[in-house]
């Protein structure tokens, strides 16, 4: 097993030949690994059944199987989200803006790849493929650290991409698989400055606050989703249902997946016991305050701790509020940042709630299971950051540039 400190040697030394690889170069290894993907998929589906059966017999909960499991579609899905970066532009090279001075000088800002880029992440191996293929369009070399719970899944996937990238012109530890899952090594990597230029955790709150606690490299907070959806006083209760349920229980173990719905007091009593009766259907249970209590009285009590918690699971957290303006300071004082929702007829209020909520993504009348680097038309994501600093949101190949400047002069002095 190669120690952490070789990977890092590895991929620093990768990243100077992939960060000046043409387009060409880089998309022409895109193909190969999306048609390797797709030629060796059962050996994928094979080692994907062991960790399956690792985490059924821990008794992990549904929801969070689902975020393990691969099959055929989700497969096809990876190598697809890899053609799909293909057909986008690559950002590498491309001057942002160029000015002259009075001596002469021209200045510009050119988009170049980060280097290398440190991934720790939990669960779902699809993460594998798609933060492999994005750092690889972007120039950058790409150290993956998943969990435990989808190793051999993971070791599967990097054989393979590695292998395809053994075919193209670009070097073979342009992705390395960290196979050393204790916590020993995640510690080594997040401390590896020498050769890691940034670090993106992709997980639980757990997991993202112990990297930006501990890393001394620079961080990329990423996607704790405690996510609302607020149902206005004036709004169509069937789109309101139907946004609820989908964001809900499509994939309740992602993080654009709501955990509480915020329901004006004005149309609480009429809309609840349709809501309550659509969630019941798909087996959520619902974890209520006293005025949902006193309207739907079988809810669970809700305490303190759920207002703040992604349960990831099939619950959801309810709320009765007042108006538009309790529920923003309920989702600023509660929320992650993530992507917060609101239903209504009112343009007003949707204004409010767009200029008010403090959030990476910001919905009106539609479901936050959206926040997605592929529907954002960004071909995948890295992650969702819900810092402020250099990228926002779903986090897709600009994301992971950074600049340099540029200058030509002609003799000039100082």
């Amino acid at each position: 097993m190669i120690s952490i400190e070789n990977l890092g040697m590895n991929a620093k030394e990768a990243s100077y030949d992939l960060g000046i690889a043409s387009t060409t170069e880089k998309n022409k290894a895109l193909e190969l690994m999306a048609s390797a993907l797709l030629n060796e998929k059962q050996e994928i589906i094979n080692e994907n059944k062991k960790d399956l059966d690792i985490a059924i017999e821990k008794g992990t909960s549904k929801a969070m199987l689902d975020r393990l499991y691969l099959n055929e579609d989700r497969i096809e899905g990876m190598a697809k989200g890899l053609m799909n970066l293909i057909a986008l532009d690559d950002p590498i090279g491309e001057v942002i803006e160029m000015w002259k001075r009075p001596n002469g000088i021209q200045i510009g800002k050119q988009r170049v790849p980060m280097g290398v880029i440190g991934i720790i992440y939990e669960a779902r191996p699809n993460v594998t493929c798609d933060a492999a293929g994005l750092c690889l369009k972007t120039g950058n070399a790409v150290i993956l650290r998943g969990g435990s719970e989808a190793i051999n899944s993971n070791k599967a996937i990097v054989k393979i991409l590695r292998k395809a990238l053994k075919e193209s012109d670009l070097p073979q530890d342009s992705i390395q698989l960290v196979e050393d899952t204790s916590r020993e090594t995640a510690t080594k990597m997040m401390k590896l400055n020498e050769y890691i230029d940034v670090l993106i955790p992709r997980g639980g709150a757990g997991l993202i606050q112990a990297v930006v606690k501990n890393a001394t490299v620079p961080v990329i907070e990423t996607g704790v989703g405690n996510c609302h959806i607020y149902v206005d006083e004036v709004c169509d209760f069937e789109m309101a249902k139907n946004i609820i349920v989908n964001a809900k229980t499509s994939r309740p173990a992602v993080c654009n997946a709501a955990e509480k719905m915020l329901i004006n007091e004005k149309i609480a009593k009429d809309f609840l016991p349709i809501i309550c009766e659509a969630l019941k259907e798909k087996e959520v249970e619902i974890r209520g305050d006293e005025k949902v209590k006193a309207i739907i009285e079988e809810v669970s009590c809700a305490t303190e701790e759920d207002w703040r918690k992604e349960y990831l699971d099939y619950i959801i957290g309810a709320k009765v509020v007042k108006d538009v303006n309790e529920a923003i300071t309920h989702i600023n004082k509660y929320g992650s940042g993530h992507s917060e929702a609101i239903i209504t007829d009112s343009y007003k209020n949707s204004q409010k709630f767009l200029n008010k909520v403090n959030a990476a993504a910001v919905y009106v009348n539609a479901s936050t299971r959206f926040t997605d680097g592929g529907e954002f038309g960004f071909g995948a994501e890295i992650g969702i950051s819900t810092q402020k600093l250099h990228a926002r949101g779903p986090m897709g190949l600009k994301e992971l540039t950074t600049i340099k400047y540029i200058i030509y002069g002609n003799g000039q002095t100082r």
